[in-house]
């Protein structure tokens, strides 16, 4: 005995009011649900859908679908960042680490002189200005998709809101260069560190305002065969 449409997308409906926002995730517990529905049917032909779908989801624990939000979050969260670690290898090969090595020695240069609050300043302003920019952008680009597609995406959402929580990362360390102390203006370690931590967050912050989401169809495609606008 198989399901009806009605009764999978009644399934669905279930996944939504126990908190499973996201369109992959709830497919996947529908598919476990309804294969569960079927197997107690083969046992129990006269057992009714309600009947059949609590005992199902009861398998799932007291926490409900919990535990499937959390490992599915990781497994999303691992998957976006090999994304970003492939994309920032890229940029220590050629041709890129020509850009690279530019970038570190503008931050070395900036940070060893005796204007380094004043370069800071403008570093701050500029990249601030950038990263909200492209945040409000991305963030408009993800209504837009959710209103064409009527459905939310974990990766999809990662791609397009995660950067925000990396310009954050990179802002609050740009205005901490105000707090470096005199000695360490003359200690080369620290300033090859610092520079070099620099270009890296700068990389990171560009890759994840600009690149990912711009390979976002792609990566989506790859990641959900059955994702489509």
């Amino acid at each position: 005995m198989k399901l009806t449409e009605s009764q999978i997308q009644e399934l669905y409906a279930f996944t939504r009011q126990h908190f499973v926002e996201h369109y992959d995730l709830q497919t996947e517990l529908v598919d476990h649900l309804a294969n569960d529905i079927e197997k107690q049917w083969q046992v129990q032909p006269k057992l009714t859908f309600e009947d059949a779908k609590n005992k199902a989801f009861k398998k799932f624990g007291i926490f409900g679908f919990m535990d499937a939000i959390e490992q599915k979050g990781k497994a999303m969260n691992k998957r976006y960042r090999s994304y970003l670690w492939n994309e920032l290898k890229k940029w220590f090969e050629l041709p890129q680490i020509i850009g690279t090595v530019a970038l570190y020695l503008l931050f070395y240069v900036t940070f060893s002189s005796k204007y380094t609050a004043i370069f800071t300043i403008v570093f701050y302003v500029i990249i601030s200005a950038w990263c909200i920019y492209k945040n409000r952008q991305l963030n408009r680009q993800f209504r837009r998709r959710k209103e064409v597609s009527n459905k939310k995406w974990l990766l999809e959402e990662l791609i397009f809101k995660q950067a925000g929580g990396t310009s954050l990362i990179f802002m609050s360390q740009l205005y901490n260069v105000f707090t470096i102390p005199d000695q360490f203006e003359i200690n080369t370690l620290f300033l090859v560190l610092f520079s070099l931590a620099f270009t890296v967050l700068t990389l990171v912050n560009y890759i994840s305002l600009e690149v990912i989401p711009s390979k976002a169809e792609k990566l989506l495609n790859e990641t959900y065969p059955e994702f489509s606008l």
